[in-house]
């Protein structure tokens, strides 16, 4: 009985939450300020995974949020926000090659991207705090986690796929299309009262439809 449930939950796409690897190519500012990769040369090919965020990610992830925040790029989510949402994000991170030291207790995963996929009604879902870190970016890691979300909204079944961003060109990429504010129900406001912008708000929305 298990083996049939675990094989109709594979075929119905249940794979995407498996984790996944990309390559990518560091620079000069990667070798010189990249986490625990101390001998990293420029132009070295380094793997990255993505996966589904865990418990241990969670400073990791406040820690990349504050520094877009504090930019004026991102809203701000605390770490009980995190926590409490923490099922919906998917992470970046550099592949430790040194299995010992990545489950020894204490490890912090070496976190270098991460987005969220909210959903918020019936055919609804959200594409929430996108971020890499900035010695890793235009590297297509941004990219590829806007991939997972989109393959986790197909999961669901979503039907509508929306974000609301500072820079729309970055989704128009992957097929976003801009749209008003107005379209969007009335519902997906209640995040944005305590917004320091609230109503003013400056982000442009996209929509993607699947």
């Amino acid at each position: 009985m298990y083996k049939t449930a675990r094989q109709r939950y594979e075929k119905g796409g249940g794979t995407i939450f498996y984790p996944t690897e990309i390559e990518i190519e560091t620079d000069a500012e990667e070798s010189a300020h990249g986490a625990r990769k101390k001998n990293i040369k420029s132009g070295t090919v380094i793997k990255v995974v993505l996966r589904k965020a865990l418990m241990c990610d969670v400073k990791s992830l406040y820690n990349l949020f504050s520094e877009y925040s504090k930019a004026g790029e991102m809203l701000p989510r605390s770490m009980s926000d995190i926590y409490e949402h923490l099922r919906d994000f998917y992470i970046a991170e550099i592949e430790n090659e040194d299995e010992e030291s990545a489950d020894a207790p204490g490890h912090t995963p070496d976190v270098i991207g991460a987005c969220a996929l909210t959903i918020v009604w019936e055919n609804l879902a959200e594409i929430r705090s996108l971020a890499v870190k900035r010695p890793y970016t235009r590297k297509l890691i941004g990219t590829e986690l806007i991939k997972k979300c989109i393959e986790e909204a197909k999961f669901f079944k979503i039907t509508n796929l929306f974000a609301l961003t500072y820079k729309p060109q970055f989704f128009q990429k992957s097929g976003f299309k801009i749209i008003d504010k107005s379209e969007l129900p009335h519902k997906i406001w209640s995040d944005c009262i305590n917004c320091v912008k609230f109503p003013d708000c400056d982000e442009t929305a996209v929509m993607l439809k699947l």
